[in-house]
């Protein structure tokens, strides 16, 4: 099944989704550091990240940000407190692929996740156009 990257400094929140995913059959790799994420992202081809916006050091927006400069087009889910329609916006202008804000259901973060990754996987990595 798909390997998913979980970027999360909340131990509680880690447990509580690397658990669930895994009952999903997702491969689940945790850091809780938006720098070892970009170093992880550059070494391993994830299918989705679940970012949290607020990380010590660099932050989940600036993650986002530097993935997008680098042209990488992994599929990012941004699962944060911070609610407010500004911070949405400004998430999902920042590269996020979808926003979900904390507390959260984990049958909404799947089903986020999973059509993330339908939509993901129907654009295909051909990229010759066909008509």
């Amino acid at each position: 099944m798909s390997r998913i990257l979980l970027v999360e400094d909340d131990d509680r929140i880690v447990g509580f989704i690397k658990r669930g995913l895994e009952a999903e059959g997702y491969v689940v790799d945790v850091t809780d550091s938006g720098g070892d994420a970009l170093a992880m992202v550059r070494e391993t081809p994830y299918a989705l990240i679940v970012l949290d916006r607020m990380l010590p050091g660099i932050d989940g927006l600036e993650v986002c940000r530097m993935l997008r400069r680098e042209q990488h087009q992994h599929l990012v889910l941004m699962l944060t407190a911070r609610d407010s329609l500004q911070d949405k916006v400004e998430g999902l202008k920042g590269g996020a692929d979808d926003y979900l804000t904390k507390p959260f259901a984990f049958d909404e973060l799947i089903a986020r996740m999973e059509a993330l990754l339908r939509r993901g996987s129907s654009t295909g990595t051909d990229p010759v156009l066909r008509v």
